[in-house]
């Protein structure tokens, strides 16, 4: 973690070093089930794994911001949430990040960026009109926080082996179709799809683990920044009961970012918030009311 004022959360960098750490490993041999299956075209496996990896991480911010249709202003087109990052900025001693806003009634916000300097913070035009001054300050923090922790990479890296675990499986069976399936290889090419399909889940599950840790770590770090735990919480509250007022239809098409957001555009009940990106409301507000109980703020 680059030197600011957030908080450091040794939990979190833990987690991230051990998310890092079996996801290179699922890696490794899932790129050895490949070359074992397509023999000599080896170094074209290794070159596509390879390209694909660049552009994940090089153009995963811009391809995700394009994707949430976040268009970057300036503090003269956005000035009071250009003046907010700006406070929270020298708060926080950190670079300021692009500032970017989504036109959607979803209220909502997110980061992108693999480092500080190529970082972006993004709110929605609903989130905007629908929170306070010091609540909006509260979900910039976090975000800020997501920056300075570095774990918007760390998400953004972990995910690509399950996208590339998805494409070269479809290749896999394209070829092998194509092929008309030769003896010699047809266990291999059955071993291709299951192997793929383990490599996403255990994928999922590890994001999955690491996003749900590190939204608590966001709400934490952005509260003690801003010494007003009880903003962020109002914040929440606030968006999350926003949410059931927006159209299912645009709440789906949000829903695919949900790892991204301040808060998930869709929350399911039961078995699915098992696999849910974030943590439960209750879980983040009951862990906003013990850190004003340590602060000793209302």
């Amino acid at each position: 973690m680059a030197r600011t004022r957030f908080a450091p959360d040794h939990g979190l960098t833990r987690r991230m070093g051990l998310t890092m750490f079996l996801i290179g490993l699922l890696y490794v041999v899932f790129v050895g089930v490949l070359i074992a299956a397509f023999g000599k075209a080896w170094p074209l496996i290794l070159v596509l794994a390879g390209g694909l990896f660049f552009v994940q991480f090089w153009f995963s911010d811009r391809i995700a911001a394009y994707s949430m249709g976040a268009r970057e202003v300036t503090p003269e087109q956005a000035p009071e949430l250009h003046g907010a990052v700006d406070r929270l900025c020298a708060l926080a001693d950190m670079p300021k990040p692009k500032v970017a806003i989504a036109d959607t009634d979803v209220p909502n916000a997110f980061a992108t960026g693999r480092s500080q300097k190529k970082s972006m913070v993004c709110a929605t035009t609903g989130l905007l009109r629908r929170l306070e001054r010091d609540e909006l300050e509260g979900v910039l923090a976090h975000e800020l926080s997501h920056v300075a922790h570095r774990d918007v990479a760390v998400m953004t890296v972990a995910a690509f082996l399950g996208v590339l675990a998805g494409l070269i499986t479809r290749i896999a069976l394209w070829s092998g179709l194509t092929r008309g399936g030769r003896n010699n290889n047809n266990v291999l090419f059955l071993l291709i799809p299951l192997v793929s399909a383990v490599v996403y889940v255990i994928s999922f599950l590890l994001t999955r683990l690491l996003s749900r840790y590190r939204e608590l770590s966001a709400d934490r770090t952005g509260a003690l920044l801003t010494g007003r735990p009880s903003a962020l919480a109002s914040a929440l509250t606030k968006v999350s009961g926003q949410m059931a007022r927006i159209p299912t239809r645009d709440l789906r098409q949000a829903e695919p970012f949900n790892a991204f957001y301040f808060a998930p555009a869709l929350s399911g009940d039961g078995l699915s918030r098992l696999f849910s990106s974030h943590p439960t409301l209750e879980q983040r507000l009951d862990r906003l009311g013990r850190l004003s109980q340590e602060l000793g703020r209302p």
